[in-house]
């Protein structure tokens, strides 16, 4: 349905709309020539029609979006689908590319003809931005920038979906809740922060470096084999032990872990990552334990 107004309710609501938003406000007639346009554009980077020469919607859209645009403006107006919410890209005063949304109501007047139509036009970046710092809050582990258990598992599921080759790698520290206790939460923390640095350094760019629990990490290795997983892991066990050894402190930090390869299911792959962790650990820590299953598999001899 339209919103029925008159032509002056219309321009009180209208200035109203202009004066209180910060998006764009556009109103157009049936055809979607720009009736006015307003200086609220440039607070998305945009000229003002005047400015800019634009006297059609079309003119404001990039040509690959100019049908998109139109259609659901024609939409709003003949009632087939009014407020359809439609994305675009237009060029901004920079010269650069910059993501919109643009959703049209149409306006009829008092006999309940209509008149034209009100558009909305809002930065699809901001909300993109918004989301991108929603997803860090959500997902992020704020000690060590990496991120957390819920997007590991997000992450390994998708890896499962996929089927394709890969390998998923637990480490646990070694007494950590000792260190804290020791030598207090501050330093516990510091060793956290230190062990993640190292993880990231021996790691190449594809892979998944996550913060799974409070002493516990994960490296998802996307199209890795079980060979290339193992030399990355056992590195970054001897690293961490010969690098605390070399320092010559009381504090010796060592970290066990458990290698498996990404299996069909999420649980699966998980759950024997753990126990090859488990084993790790019974077998005197500081040490990597390749899951038995996967290591039989890599050998052919199941």
């Amino acid at each position: 349905m339209g919103v029925a107004i008159t032509p002056e309710e219309g321009s009180v609501l209208y200035s109203l709309l202009a004066e209180n938003s910060t998006d764009i406000i556009l109103k157009t007639d049936c055809d979607g020539n720009l009736l006015h346009g307003l200086p609220m554009m440039s607070r998305l980077g945009l000229l003002p029609p005047a400015q800019s020469g634009a006297r059609h919607l079309r003119d404001l859209v990039d040509p690959d979006f100019a049908e998109a645009v139109l259609s659901a403006h024609r939409g709003a107006i003949t009632g087939r689908h009014d407020g359809l919410l439609v994305e675009f890209t237009a060029r901004s005063r920079a010269g650069r590319s910059r993501r919109f949304s643009i959703q049209t109501r149409r306006i009829v007047d008092a006999d309940d003809c209509v008149c034209g139509g009100i558009s909305i036009v809002r930065s699809v970046e901001e909300r993109r931005s918004f989301e991108e710092k929603l997803f860090a809050a959500v997902m992020t582990d704020p000690l060590t920038g990496l991120t957390n258990r819920s997007a590991f598992v997000s992450m390994l599921q998708h890896l499962v979906e996929q089927g394709g080759e890969g390998c998923l790698a637990m480490f646990d520290i070694d007494h950590f809740k000792a260190i804290n206790l020791r030598y207090g939460h501050a330093a516990g923390d510091e060793v956290l922060v230190a062990f993640a640095d190292l993880v990231r350094v021996l790691t190449r760019e594809a892979d998944i470096i996550s913060r799974t629990g409070g002493e516990s990490f994960g490296v998802l290795f996307p199209r890795t084999s079980l060979d290339g997983a193992e030399r990355i892991c056992r590195e970054i066990v001897v690293t961490l032990s010969e690098s605390s050894a070399a320092a010559g402190g009381a504090l010796a930090i060592t970290v066990s872990a458990g290698l498996a390869t990404i299996g069909s299911s999420l649980d699966d792959s998980i759950r024997r990552a753990e126990v090859a962790l488990t084993v790790a650990k019974a077998r005197g820590r500081n040490r990597l334990q390749v899951d038995q299953d996967t290591g039989r598999k890599a050998l052919g001899r199941v």
